[in-house]
């Protein structure tokens, strides 16, 4: 197994409500299962995910073991994009020698039935800006093709915010639909009010409005015209005590911060059997993991538009990005676990051939 760290520069920062981020940093992971090999990324991000050096510390510890066997999988609970790499390396190892795409591959190994779909539908990330920004990227993402807007709220003023969402609704078509991720910036008194000043737009979701912690508040906040979503919630708490809460309607699945492919569509199905809609997104990360979270996506049945429209966002990347984004749809890639062979070269680049 090879372990090798990068560090990629944002085309420019992307202000959340829990600040600015400007770069990525992460860990690659390559080892081969049964003589097919597999790739794996760890991008740690804070508030989701273990430190970096916390991950860097649990990959390095990762021993092959038996020679014909993967790797031990990381603790998910405690370091979760550590073991997202591990997860991700040994399932695109074994899609590769069973001959299927990896998105074949996870329906196959969590009983679900019927192939993955060609495509994905996705959302647009529209940044926390100034109206005249915020609409820009929001008409620009449209013409693009994208039927799905997700905008960031929660760095301003609530009123200044509703005056962005106002604007955004009006400068787009009825078919487009906007959602609005708050990233736990708010209060339950400045959530309540924005939830009212949205009540007349057909706004599809509100993403965690309160902080990760507090899923009585956002079980008290349902039920007032927009539906709800947990994100980070799900980084602090298991799907079931946020189903006990009844604290929400979607649940945002980052397999970076769920450890894996494998277990983010387990995830997922369970959310679907108890009436939650899932939406997988990511981290902000590098192409290989963007690539596992297509297919992760592509997993589950009906999945709604997803957050994987990110690899835009950086200014280089690990290599070239093996999922075409047509008309706000990602390609599902056909050959072999992610891609086939598109990842050889980072093997090469780390001294394996």
């Amino acid at each position: 197994m090879w372990l090798q760290s990068f560090s990629l520069p944002l085309s420019s920062p992307l202000g959340t409500a829990t600040g600015e981020i400007t770069s990525r940093r992460g860990l690659l992971v390559g080892l081969s299962v049964d003589g097919h090999r597999g790739i794996g990324e760890a991008t740690p991000l804070a508030g989701w995910t273990e430190p970096y050096e916390a991950c860097r510390r649990t990959l390095e510890s990762v021993t092959d073991g038996d020679s014909d066997g993967p790797p031990a999988l990381p603790d998910p609970t405690e370091t979760p994009a550590a073991a997202h790499a591990v997860d991700l390396a040994v399932s695109d190892a074994r899609a590769r020698n069973g001959g299927k795409p990896l998105a074949a591959w996870l329906r196959q190994q969590a009983d679900i039935a019927g192939s993955p779909p060609e495509s994905v539908p996705l959302n647009a990330t529209v940044g926390d800006g100034d109206i005249e920004t915020t609409v820009s990227a929001a008409t620009n993402a449209v013409q693009d093709g994208f039927e799905w807007l997700k905008l960031k709220v929660g760095a301003r003023d609530p009123g200044a915010d509703l005056d962005r969402i106002r604007a955004v609704d009006r400068a787009v078509d009825d078919t487009v639909r906007i959602r609005l991720d708050a990233n736990g910036a708010w209060n339950r008194t400045q959530a309540t009010s924005v939830l009212d000043g949205i009540a007349d737009l057909d706004i599809e979701y509100l993403e965690q409005p309160l902080a990760a912690a507090d899923l009585d508040g956002m079980a008290g906040l349902r039920g007032r015209g927009t539906d709800l979503a947990v994100d980070e919630s799900l980084a602090t708490h298991s799907l079931d005590a946020v189903l006990d809460a009844g604290a929400a309607d979607v649940v945002i699945l980052k397999p970076m911060a769920l450890g894996g492919p494998r277990r983010t569509v387990d995830i997922a199905m369970r959310a679907r059997d108890a009436g939650l809609r899932p939406v997988v997104t990511t981290t902000i990360d590098a192409v290989v993991a963007r690539t596992a979270a297509v297919h992760t996506a592509a997993a589950i049945p009906d999945v709604t538009a997803c957050g994987l429209a990110t690899g835009s966002l950086l200014a280089a990347d690990l290599a070239a990005d093996p999922v075409e984004i047509t008309r706000g749809r990602a390609q599902l890639p056909t050959a072999d676990g992610l891609c086939g062979g598109c990842f050889d070269e980072l093997w090469v680049a780390n001294g394996s051939t």
